[in-house]
């Protein structure tokens, strides 16, 4: 027994047409920010890659972007928080910022609380859409009060 389509020809060019749009959006964000990007624990949201060791509460060398590949509206709220076993509560400055285009721009996104000795940050990353999306950017980034610096056993002359 064949049971007829239940697709009308209008609604499957419809939905190929939609699908395409949201490919095209998809493929132009990552062309737009080839290199620049990692992927997060969501499959819809990537992010800025940070870099590996850095200052406390020192501005990051470029500005940390958020990039939602769902269907968000312009002015959805992002929060990032960070935290790890040590400082489950890393405290930030600027860690709100608003949708415009698929993209949440952190302009002056500072760590200043630190990670610890040898650990790092892992950032979760909300987005206030309906419903909300979490995504977490694991082993981001290793805050100290002197950040990135050589090793003592290079920096030291033995006398």
């Amino acid at each position: 027994m064949h049971l007829p389509s239940s697709k009308s020809p209008e609604m499957s060019s419809s939905i190929e047409a939609m699908t395409s749009d949201m490919f095209a959006g998809i493929h132009e964000a990552l062309q737009e920010y080839h290199g620049e990007l990692v992927q997060t624990g969501s499959p819809t949201i990537l992010c800025s890659v940070l870099p590996t060791h850095w200052r406390s509460n020192k501005s990051l060398p470029i500005a940390f972007k958020v990039v939602v590949l769902d269907d968000v509206m312009d002015g959805t709220i992002v929060t990032i928080r960070a935290g790890n076993d040590d400082n489950y509560c890393g405290e930030l400055r600027n860690c709100t910022a608003v949708v415009k285009n698929q993209v949440a721009k952190f302009n002056d996104l500072r760590f200043v609380g630190r990670s610890g000795r040898g650990k790092s940050f892992t950032l979760s990353i909300m987005v206030g859409s309906s419903p909300h999306q979490i995504a977490s950017y694991n082993k981001a980034i290793k805050v100290t009060v002197d950040g990135p610096r050589e090793p003592r056993s290079k920096s030291s002359k033995y006398h």
